[in-house]
């Protein structure tokens, strides 16, 4: 499987994007699909993940209440909403596949990512 993220851009401080996981050559219905943030000059953090059957798991307590990931199998995509954005948020975002059972935080756990998108939050 090959995945594609989009949806990023220059926003203010306290508005929304939602950002697109769009598989191909294969089915994303198959994977549990994870979201990682990666800021200037840090490492690859775990924002929120889905199970292939649709289920969230715990999200990153920076993203509790504020971003909602949800999957649309018929479009081969995975979303992450994003609202109340803070310049926290500012970095690239990934999308990639864990082929465990469960989808777990660590970025090591995953495989086949694919380009970011980058989203910046002026304040």
């Amino acid at each position: 499987v090959q995945l594609q993220a989009s949806g990023g851009g220059s926003v203010q401080a306290g508005d929304s994007l939602r950002l697109s996981c769009v598989a191909s050559e294969s089915a994303i219905s198959a994977y549990n699909i994870g979201w990682f943030h990666q800021a200037p000059g840090k490492g690859r953090k775990f924002v929120a993940a889905i199970t292939l059957s649709g289920r969230p798991t715990p999200y990153a307590d920076s993203a509790e209440g504020r971003f909602t990931i949800s999957r649309d199998n018929a479009k081969n995509t995975v979303y992450l909403q994003m609202n109340t954005l803070n310049s926290e948020d500012t970095g690239d975002y990934y999308c990639g596949v864990d082929l465990g059972e469960y989808p777990r935080r660590n970025s090591r756990e995953y495989v086949y990512w694919g380009p970011g998108t980058q989203v910046t939050v002026s304040s």
